[in-house]
C-alpha cells in the first residue's frame, strides 16, 4: 500500500483544490490519503464527494501550536470534526489569521516592500490566509525567487523581519482536544530546522506521556541523518513514525507520495482512532 498522510489543499494553503487533490492522488498511485489542511476541515467534503475508485481519505487538519516560544504544528487524524472543544479552537486559531497577514503586510510595507492585502486575499481565495499566501505574493512582486525563499529571517521566518506571532494552542491542550474528539496525534516535521527553532527532545518525551501517537519523521524538512535520530527516538519514547509528502501543490517542490506510511503504522492509527474512519472511495459524483 502506498499512504500519504499529509497533504493541503486550497482549503487552506495549497494550490490544488481538494477535489483535483484527490484525483492526484490517484493518478499518482496512491491507495490512501489524509487531507491536513491547516486548522481547518473545510476541504474534506468536496473530496469525499469526487473520491476515486481505489483510493481511501483519511480525514484531519494540522493544528497551529506553540510551545515555550516556538511554534510547531500537530497533525491530527480522523477526529469528529464537530466535537464543540477542539471545532472551537480551530475557530480561534482560524480567525486569527487574516490580522496577522495583515500585520505582516504592514511590516514588509515599513521595508519598502508594495505589497498590499488585495493581492494577498486573492492568492488566498477562499483559503485559511496564512504566511505562503503573503510568499507567493513576494514572488509575484520579485522579491524572492521561490516561496522557500520567503521563509528566511530576512523576511518572514519565525522571527524574521516581516514576521507576526498569530494564536496558536499549547500542544498539550491540543493533544487533550485531539484525543477529546476521538483523534490520534502526530507531531508534523518536529526538526525541520530550516523553518526556524524546533522544540527540544525532552519536550517530546513530555507529549508522549501526555498522548502523542507519532513523529512524522519521513519528511523533505529532514535529512537522513536527522530521519534516523528521529525515528530511534520515536522507538525509545513508544511513539509511531510516519511518513508524509506535506504535499502544497505547486506551492512547494514536494510530490505526492514523496514519503510514505508504513502500511501496519496506518492500521494502528485507524484502529487508534474513535472520532471518524478512513473513507473508502466509490468513483466519485
Amino acid at each position: 500500500m502506498r499512504i500519504d498522510l499529509h497533504t493541503h489543499s486550497t482549503a487552506s494553503d495549497g494550490t490544488d483544490t481538494p477535489a483535483e487533490l484527490v484525483r492526484k492522488a490517484a493518478s499518482a498511485g496512491l491507495d490512501v490519503v489524509a487531507l491536513t489542511d491547516h486548522d481547518t476541515t473545510r476541504g474534506h467534503a468536496e473530496a469525499l464527494a469526487v473520491l476515486p475508485a481505489g483510493l481511501t481519505l483519511v480525514t484531519g487538519a494540522e493544528l497551529s501550536c506553540r510551545l515555550d516560544g516556538v511554534s510547531m504544528h500537530m497533525l491530527a487524524y480522523l477526529f469528529d470534526p464537530e466535537e464543540p472543544a477542539l471545532l472551537a479552537e480551530r475557530e480561534l486559531v482560524r480567525d486569527d489569521r487574516v490580522p496577522r497577514a495583515q500585520a505582516v503586510i504592514a511590516k514588509l510595507n515599513a521595508l519598502g516592500v508594495p505589497l498590499t492585502w488585495e493581492q494577498v486575499a486573492r492568492i488566498a481565495g477562499d483559503g485559511s490566509v496564512g504566511r505562503p499566501h503573503v510568499a507567493t505574493a513576494l514572488v509575484e512582486l520579485g522579491v524572492v525567487p521561490t516561496v522557500n525563499d520567503a521563509f528566511t529571517p530576512e523576511w518572514l521566518a519565525d522571527g524574521g523581519r516581516a514576521y507576526v506571532e498569530k494564536h496558536e494552542t499549547d500542544p498539550f491542550q491540543a493533544l487533550r482536544l485531539i484525543k477529546g474528539a476521538g483523534g490520534v496525534a502526530v507531531f508534523a516535521h518536529p526538526a525541520a530546522s530550516k523553518r526556524g527553532r524546533t522544540v527540544p527532545e525532552s519536550a517530546i518525551a513530555e507529549l508522549a506521556e501526555a498522548g502523542l501517537d507519532g513523529l512524522e519523521v519521513d519528511h523533505m524538512d529532514h535529512d537522513p541523518d536527522t530521519r534516523a535520530r528521529l525515528r530511534g527516538l520515536a522507538k525509545e519514547l513508544g511513539l509511531l513514525v510516519t511518513g508524509s509528502s506535506d504535499y502544497h501543490g505547486s506551492r512547494k517542490t514536494c510530490v505526492l507520495g514523496e514519503f510514505m506510511t508504513d502500511p501496519e503504522v496506518y492500521g494502528e492509527i485507524t484502529r487508534r482512532a474513535t472520532g471518524a474512519f478512513p473513507v473508502p472511495g466509490t468513483g466519485g459524483v
